[in-house]
């Protein structure tokens, strides 16, 4: 099912200014997945509406999360903290309202799926969904030793997590960690923007092991 720009638009507060919501419902949802964008994109980015129109398909509402930066018109990201008190008082709302009494999955692209990791615990999150998770950052050009990674961040999550990830991505490769981490390797890159039908595959198949589709 495509995602189309008739979604219900509500603007939620946060602790650092205003969030933004675009909520996708299913009728009869079986539960609900909210995703958040990349540090410098927007949710129109298309892997982010190809896992929005999978999670339709399969039966779940899906909401479309703007941070406060990018409500406000800045491009440049805030700083982490303020992403994860942001995100998690958006989903707390989104529970409380349009969400109310279906389980939830998290995600995002890149940053977004960051956020997703950090804050899974407390959110609630039964899942979390990772579209082309950034592990390891740009390396500085005289930068010495091997390079860090965000692999904590992903080892952290208590609950299954699938990473969708383009093969030729700059930012690395995350390893899964059965049963619990599950990575698809896709054609294409960090955009994620090759192999729609695979990524949408990826994510009807493993929302079904969460919740039985309708």
């Amino acid at each position: 099912m495509p995602v189309t720009a008739s979604a219900d638009v509500l603007e939620l507060a946060t602790p650092h200014g205003p969030a933004r919501a675009h909520i996708h419902p299913a009728d009869g949802a079986v539960a609900a997945v909210v995703l958040g964008h990349g540090a410098g994109g927007g949710v129109g980015a298309p892997d982010l509406l190809a896992a929005a129109g999978a999670a339709l398909d399969a039966g779940w509402s899906v909401a479309l999360v703007e941070q406060p930066y990018r409500v406000a018109g800045r491009r440049s990201a805030a700083p982490a903290p303020q992403l994860d008190a942001a995100w998690t008082a958006v989903v707390a709302q989104l529970r409380d309202g349009p969400l109310a009494g279906l389980p939830v999955v998290c995600g995002g692209r890149s940053s977004g799926a960051r956020v997703a990791c950090r804050t899974a615990a407390a959110t609630g999150a039964t899942g979390v969904l990772c579209l082309a998770f950034p592990l390891v950052p740009p390396q500085r050009r005289n930068a010495t030793g091997p390079p860090k990674t965000r692999q904590d961040e992903l080892d952290a999550v208590a609950v299954p997590v699938l990473v969708v990830q383009g093969e030729g991505d700059r930012f690395g490769m995350p390893a899964p960690r059965p049963p619990d981490r599950t990575v698809v390797r896709l054609r294409g890159d960090h955009r994620l923007a090759s192999d729609a039908p695979g990524l949408r595959a990826a994510v009807i198949g493993w929302l079904n092991t969460l919740v039985a589709p309708r």
